[in-house]
């Protein structure tokens, strides 16, 4: 009897002096990244109708994965270089990926307008220019992303924080002061606090510097952006979306007018690497954070004649049962003390204050366009009301969308744990 008391007591000791890294054991982090650029070079999509040809590249299209650990929780968030990334494609990559429940595995689009079309629109003939092998050959490297991320976990602590960006980065085409400066940046780092293993960079803006016209294949200013990051940290760095619609973009405003160049991409992408750096830099570290996914389906009806009839012309209507109604993959995660909440399409920046400011902390991030991108998401009381939103109108799913996907995402936020720290 003794002896065990010896014992347990032994244990105690060596746990009140072990080190802070043995506290953060259990939580782990990696990430990895593929270069998707196509070879030669695709015609690229900014929206709907026939692509562009590409005749140069700046910078590369890549798809970049982080994946979370904790206990028995793994959550992967995979980003790629591209308009949208529709489910279809996305369920393909999570077949392939093993080591994590496919409800867990989030994909996202960066937005970029200077990439291959992955919706496979069709032209006015009825005809799509979508080359189906590129994008299978992406769906493989997004699993081979994701697989190697598992490979590299590592234990690791978490910084996370959100703050208004500031300088000349983006601004809403359709009424200036109408967008979320606010940047939500997640940071990995090793428990040894010696080497930061990834951060996320979280912001609502259309990477369409650039622009599909311009005859050029490009992440746009989300390269700039990753490779700053990386090249202060040594770590990498990956970029998701946020409630960016109608019409959220780029700041490339000039007396001569707007500058759409590769330039203005290193500026801007520079500019949102400073300013998440600088919002994270002085964030607490937290040892050992919990991890919380949750997934739920959303069905949405197609109430939109122009939606209906590109779902109707699509080499995808064979794998949907419908073209009324669309399903797709709602999540919600919890890591540390923030909250991320997806979103599969192009949100209004209203939809998007309304969500943060009902989610229970003070870190809500909003990954847009991830699990899908369905258009533009508008609440009933701006639907076609009046002639500014005409083509945000004509371009979402229906007068019902918006309402259908707050409820049911709501409802997933009050079905969850509170963020760590957070009291509801």
């Amino acid at each position: 009897m003794t002896d065990i008391f010896l014992l347990i007591s032994a244990a105690i000791v060596l746990c009140c002096i072990a080190p802070k890294s043995c506290f953060a054991a259990s939580f782990k982090v990696g990430a990895a990244r593929r270069i998707i650029t196509p070879e030669p070079l695709l015609p690229v999509s900014g929206g709907v109708g026939e692509p562009c040809p590409a005749h140069e590249k700046r910078g590369e299209l890549t798809v970049t994965a982080i994946v979370f650990e904790r206990d028995q929780t793994r959550v992967a968030i995979a980003v790629i270089d591209n308009l949208g990334w529709p489910k279809i494609w996305g369920d393909k990559t999570r077949a392939l990926v093993p080591g994590i429940p496919p409800e867990n595995i989030l994909i996202a689009a960066t937005h970029t307008h200077s990439a291959p079309d992955a919706y496979c629109f069709p032209d006015m003939d009825g005809n799509h220019h979508t080359d189906l092998d590129y994008i299978n050959h992406v769906c493989e490297l997004t699993a081979e992303a994701v697989n190697d991320a598992v490979v590299a976990l590592q234990p690791a602590v978490l910084k996370s924080a959100v703050a208004e960006a500031r300088g000349k980065i983006a601004y809403n085409y359709y009424a200036p002061e109408l967008y979320d400066p606010r940047c939500g940046v997640l940071q990995a780092i090793s428990p040894d606090n010696e080497t930061i293993i990834a951060t996320m960079v979280n912001y609502a803006i259309h990477p369409e510097t650039l622009g599909p016209n311009k005859g050029i294949l490009s992440p746009d200013l989300c390269g700039p952006l990753r490779d700053r990051i990386e090249a202060l940290t040594g770590g990498t760095a990956l970029f998701v979306n946020g409630a960016q619609g109608g019409m959220v973009t780029a700041d490339n405003r000039s007396p001569e007018g707007d500058l759409e160049t590769w330039d203005e991409c290193l500026r801007i992408g520079n500019l949102l690497a400073d300013e998440a750096l600088r919002v994270i830099a002085d964030a607490p570290v937290q040892m050992n954070p919990d991890l919380h996914c949750a997934a739920r389906d959303l069905t949405l009806p197609v109430d939109s004649a122009l939606m209906r009839m590109l779902l109707q012309q699509s080499p995808l209507k064979a794998q949907m049962d419908s073209i009324e109604t669309v399903v797709t993959q709602l999540n919600l995660v919890n890591v540390g003390t923030a909250q991320l909440l997806t979103i599969p399409g192009e949100a209004l920046p209203n939809i998007g204050y309304f969500l943060k400011r009902n989610m229970p902390t003070n870190q809500p991030f909003l990954l847009g366009l991830t699990n899908d991108a369905f258009g533009y998401m508008l609440s009933k009381y701006d639907f076609d009301s009046f002639e500014r939103y005409q083509y945000i109108s004509q371009t979402s799913m229906g007068e019902m969308t918006a309402e259908i996907y707050v409820e049911q995402a709501l409802r997933l936020v009050r079905d969850a744990p509170a963020p760590d720290g957070r009291a509801r």
